[in-house]
């Protein structure tokens, strides 16, 4: 359906997002179509909106600021355009180097409740690097009926000390649909039933088949779900960050003799309701 506030609106894949044309995030501030915008987030779960320029780091936060308060990362760098903004690159003299590449996940597992919102910007864009993501609800409406009642016995460990425990399967806190609190690369362990009687913590072996099992779901059928984003330059990507999982492409850690300088600017907005059955 086309808004009423957009030139041009896409779909990207049928499963998720839609392409914005038509509307400056540099000077937008009308109440009606940040309401709007913020609706469009949940139902798309993926807005990219085209042919922004170059969005400063303090409009980047003014933006996020939409969404609620800002949940700042841990990682910082001298080159960031704001404390809150997170600069990654391909040049660690650039920005963070290595990130996302340690498995599909969503950002923020390991806090009481996982961020609700991530805002991408790519200050300067390469000749590749793309970021993949997929639509979390219909991957779990894709599972046969064993995987189903399997994955959703398991609630995840983060990877930090004294870190939260998340059920893996649960319903989004504001459209109530099934998404997945997971991350491939930073969860400790997988405890069964968690607080059930039945409750036991997975083995090794079981910890492995189970990431073995997310991972090749995504991956199924030449990853029919998954929805690999080319940047370009000017694109500014709103995500409902529970809704969507997301994997950095290898190619993001491509030298820049190969492909160029990549700088991507991203700030995550603070979740307010931890993932519960």
């Amino acid at each position: 359906m086309f808004k009423k506030y957009i030139v041009k609106m896409e779909k990207v894949i049928k499963q998720l997002g839609c392409e914005v044309r038509g509307i400056d995030l540099k000077v937008e501030s009308r109440p009606e179509i940040i309401h709007q915008i913020k609706k469009d987030v949940i139902e798309h779960r993926l807005l990219i909106f085209k042919d922004q320029g170059i969005i400063s780091g303090n409009r980047h936060v003014e933006i996020s600021k939409w969404f609620g308060e800002l949940e700042s990362t841990f990682y910082k760098h001298p080159k960031s355009p704001h404390p809150d903004v997170f600069r990654v690159s391909n040049d660690e003299n650039e920005g963070c180097t290595g990130v996302g590449r340690s498995g599909w996940h969503i950002d923020g597992t390991f806090q009481p409740a996982p961020f609700a919102y991530s805002l991408y910007h790519m200050a300067s864009v390469p000749k590749e690097g793309a970021t993949l993501f997929v639509p979390l609800t219909e991957l779990i409406e894709s599972l046969d009926k064993k995987t189903y009642e399997w994955w959703n016995q398991a609630w995840m460990e983060s990877d930090r000390r004294s870190g939260p425990i998340h059920p893996l399967i649960y319903r989004h806190p504001q459209s109530g649909k099934k998404v997945l609190c997971f991350h491939l690369g930073m969860t400790s362990n997988f405890i069964w039933n968690y607080k059930q009687p039945s409750q036991k913590v997975a083995t090794d072996e079981e910890c492995q088949q189970l990431f073995n099992s997310i991972y090749n779901e995504i991956n199924q059928d030449n990853g029919k779900y998954i929805y690999e984003h080319k940047w370009e330059a000017g694109d500014f990507i709103i995500s409902d960050n529970l809704g969507v999982g997301h994997f950095a492409h290898s190619s993001t850690q491509a030298p820049t003799s190969e492909v160029g300088l990549r700088v991507l600017h991203r700030t995550t907005v603070k979740g307010t309701i931890p993932p519960k059955k």
